[in-house]
């Protein structure tokens, strides 16, 4: 499907990043610190802000410029509701650590809207609800039993759309219903990492970027860190870099591998066609395998949609090519419009589906948001922080979802991937089609 491209078309960089102002000047790297953060994203800068507002020194190195990876290059969907259903937590953790993780999602959520005004972040925090789009009727089927053990196992609020009503949400024949979560929002993702990221420095805390750590040693009862700005030596060291971590840290690498995410934006569409096709102007996520996620600009203006474009790394025209023949599916109307960008991020994903806050070796870390980073990351961010200092407001029930290895990942690169997506496109994706077109 041959794709038009509009005459500002920036390939390869995020829409997102034409509202952030120009990096500051470069940080030197001090001698020493309690607490050393290594990840400049959200949960990074989170767990510096944490760290410090409880006494400690604190310094944050970052390979790339601050929030250079998913924290400013994801979709912005603002939520914290755990990504398994309440069965499959019980049957990997245990009832007990499955009633915890239902029964966190709504302080999470209500602790990250409070660190927006708190720190007064200006990034377009919109509570528009998010629904998830039953793809098949046995997508929605689950989504009936999922509503009644979110009721019964949390305060988040949740409500069923029937697929007679889904005309008020989205304009398309595709789904069979829905799962609408009205508490969650959209925020304009890179200016959300802005905002941390001054919060962070008006506290007079280094953000060292382009520090990437090339080694660490045990020296004392703390750590010896080499960085490419020099060396640092610090108590305490909390990892945060989930799908951009480096070979300094193999454990880590060897649990949460970095799985990409693609987006797309269109260009600037009639007001007429945006009221049209996206009604409830939700931010909105379906239920089959491709992880198809799309939502309207802050202005209103744009359509968003990202997804599996592949699971191994592919350019941002090819990207751009498989997102817009899947949206084209969902919504025929837009067959035709030009996109402005086409640009992919990292996210780290764990073989169990879940984020983990623990401790390895000495170094405390929150890694493996799959996909669910932005309310997850900086709430569990400042967990792990928290739990480095020996603060009781660490507890989570994320420290009971632990990093496990698997055989499909004997090493540092995550090469079963190929594999992955040639199975998902032969025969995961055909399936979900061939039910989906049964049910209709």
């Amino acid at each position: 499907m041959k794709i038009e491209w509009a005459r500002e078309a920036d390939l390869g960089t995020p829409y997102w990043w034409s509202a952030l102002d120009a990096p500051e000047i470069g940080e030197d790297l001090p001698d020493t610190c309690d607490v050393l953060v290594v990840g400049a994203g959200y949960a990074g800068l989170s767990a510096a802000l944490a760290a410090h507002d409880t006494g400690a020194r604190v310094v944050v190195v970052d390979a790339a410029e601050p929030g250079h990876g998913a924290s400013t290059r994801n979709g912005g969907m603002f939520g914290a509701h755990p990504r398994l259903g309440w069965a499959d937590l019980c049957d990997r953790f245990g009832a007990e650590t499955a009633d915890t993780l239902f029964a966190e999602a709504k302080p999470a959520l209500d602790w990250a809207r409070d660190l927006i005004a708190r720190e007064g972040i200006d990034c377009d925090l919109q509570q528009t609800g998010r629904i998830q789009l039953a793809y098949t009727p046995a997508h929605f089927a689950n989504q009936r039993k999922m509503a009644q053990v979110v009721t019964a196992k949390s305060d988040v609020q949740v409500r069923l759309v029937e697929r007679a009503d889904l005309g008020q949400e989205i304009t398309t024949s595709k789904y069979h219903g829905g799962l609408l979560f009205p508490e969650h929002g959209a925020i304009h993702p890179a200016k959300f990492h802005q905002g941390l990221l001054r919060a962070v420095r008006r506290r007079g805390v280094p953000v060292v970027a382009h520090a990437a750590v090339t080694g660490r040693t045990p020296e004392g009862a703390g750590h010896r860190v080499e960085t490419a700005k020099g060396v640092i030596r610090a108590d305490k060291v909390v990892l945060t870099t989930n799908g951009y971590t480096t070979r300094a840290f193999r454990w880590h690498m060897a649990r949460v591998f970095p799985l990409p995410s693609y987006i797309i934006a269109t260009e600037e569409l009639p007001s007429n066609l945006i009221g049209h096709i996206a009604p409830g102007r939700r931010m909105m996520v379906e239920t089959r395998a491709r992880h198809s996620y799309f939502r309207l600009s802050p202005d209103g203006k744009r359509v968003l949609f990202g997804g599996r474009a592949s699971m191994a790394e592919i350019g941002p025209e090819r990207a751009a090519e498989q997102l817009y023949h899947i949206m084209v599916g969902i919504w025929p109307e837009l067959r035709g419009v030009k996109l402005s960008h086409s640009w992919r991020g990292f996210t780290g994903y764990s073989f169990s589906h879940m984020p983990h806050v623990g401790h390895d070796a000495g170094v405390h870390y929150a890694m493996g948001f799959s996909g669910s980073g932005t309310v997850m990351a900086p709430w569990l961010g400042s967990k792990a922080a928290y739990q480095a200092v020996g603060d009781a407001r660490g507890a989570t029930g994320y420290s009971a979802t632990p990093l496990n290895r698997n055989w499909l990942h004997p090493f540092e690169k995550p090469h079963f991937l190929q594999a992955a997506n040639l199975w998902y496109r032969q025969v995961v994706d055909r399936v979900e089609d061939w039910q989906a077109g049964a049910g209709r």
